[in-house]
């Protein structure tokens, strides 16, 4: 197979999901901790540079199709190998389902009725799904391109926000409000900042996303490590300055009740002409994340089927080299995912979709930091020792994803749970095909 993807293109694919709906959305979600939610911001960004480095040096090692399935089977065995690359899916499958919703929610910026019709919003959402599919299903090449050209399109408006705000903002505007949220009650302000860093990593949720189409990219071990850290140190440096700058300009109480927050901040900068601007800017930004998933969606059941851990059901592909069955079974259960979420409004459809894909890839990202701690531990012998800078780096990492974990709560955690479980009939029914 011909090798396509270069340095930019890999860059691109990161970008492309990581700077998603997650900025686009999440002001509005962490509107009731106020300047609080910076802190989190930068612990998120600091712990994803972390586990960016963990994935690179895995790279080095050795790049392998699946990314971190690949690695965590490799050093934790079949079983545990199949219930990251299951969990990654599903995922992938609800990054794209709240995509889908976020598209309808700045839709609502010019069809303000969408936002009171549960109906019309789900409708939309699954034919945005669909339009994605369409466009994967022609090959990786196209979607690739695709994936670039959107990348870049949507930086411009980001930094338009960023500066606006610097000289139309009003700090006191972001002073925290706990009577906005229902994390009165918590136990503890480090419980508090933990629950943030969960929410705020579904920003960073997709740096992994180059590291599984190995066999497509030009020099892997080169550029994913590089598309991965200068990725993540992109998304960092917009995400801190336009998460502040939205709340300087919205009123948190307003803010918190938005469905298109970037929209509304820019409105205030620009004028109605200027937020239609921007609303059609997130548009472009969110179908860039939607195409981005899709684009990765099938590589991990086809990765698990090569390895005889799915039936080969998963691995059958087209002309184009696409695993068709798989990416249409996606956007099937992407768009059951988008029904099922919508019975208390667009805003919580949102969260409930962006906090369950945050949990199911989180416990990838600890296998992964695990799988380096192992594999320096194999390579032990009397003239090698272990790389304490590298070994540190994989500890943090996998300290920051636990951590992290921690914030999803009881309730999440069982329902990731139950989804994990979801995937073992077909684990034991490959096995048995064997």
């Amino acid at each position: 197979m011909q090798r396509i993807m270069g340095f930019w293109r890999c860059w691109g694919l990161v970008i492309g999901i990581v700077i998603g709906n997650g900025i686009f959305m999440l002001p509005a979600v962490l509107a009731p901790y106020g300047t609080l939610s910076l802190i989190a911001w930068v612990i998120a960004g600091v712990g994803t540079i972390f586990i960016a480095l963990v994935l690179g040096m895995l790279a080095k090692r050795h790049s392998m199709q699946g990314g971190i399935y690949s690695y965590t089977r490799e050093t934790q065995g079949d079983l545990a190998g199949f219930l990251i690359g299951w969990g990654y899916w599903i995922s992938i499958l609800a990054a794209v389902a709240a995509g889908a919703v976020a598209v309808a929610g700045y839709l609502t910026f010019f069809m303000p009725s969408i936002s009171s019709n549960s109906m019309a919003s789900a409708i939309i959402a699954i034919t945005f799904i669909w339009l994605i599919t369409a466009i994967n299903i022609t090959g990786i090449k196209v979607a690739c391109t695709f994936q670039l050209v959107t990348s870049l399109l949507k930086l411009l408006p980001l930094f338009v926000i960023s500066v606006g705000a610097l000289f139309l903002g009003d700090p006191a505007n972001a002073v925290i409000d706990l009577a906005l949220t229902d994390t009165v009650n918590q136990p503890s302000t480090l419980f508090l900042i933990s629950e943030m860093v969960m929410i705020t990593m579904w920003a960073y949720i997709g740096i992994e996303a180059v590291t599984l189409p190995s066999d497509n990219i030009i020099s892997p071990e080169k550029n994913i490590p590089r598309a991965l850290i200068v990725g993540t140190l992109t998304a960092t440096v917009i995400y801190i300055s336009l998460s502040y700058g939205v709340m300087t300009l919205i009123p948190l109480a307003d803010l918190a009740k938005s469905t298109a927050p970037l929209a509304d901040a820019a409105t205030i900068i620009l004028g109605p002409l200027g937020a239609g601007f921007i609303a059609i800017a997130a548009l472009i930004s969110i179908i860039s994340s939607i195409n981005a998933n899709t684009l990765i969606v099938g590589i991990m059941p086809d990765a698990l089927a090569k390895d005889k851990l799915m039936p080969k059901f998963f691995s059958t592909k087209n002309k184009a080299g696409i695993p068709i069955k798989t990416v249409i079974l996606s956007g099937f259960l992407s768009s059951i995912l988008v029904v099922m979420s919508f019975s208390e409004g667009l805003l919580s459809a949102f969260k409930t979709l962006m906090m369950l894909s945050t949990l199911t890839v989180l416990l990838p990202y600890a296998t992964s930091s695990l799988a380096e701690i192992i594999m320096q531990k194999r390579e032990l012998n009397a003239t090698t020792k272990i790389n304490w800078v590298s070994f540190s780096i994989a500890l943090i990492a996998l300290l920051f994803s636990i951590f992290a974990i921690v914030g999803s709560g009881l309730m999440l955690a069982f329902q990731g749970l139950i989804l994990f479980a979801a995937g073992l009939p077909f684990y034991f029914w490959a096995k048995i095909k064997q």
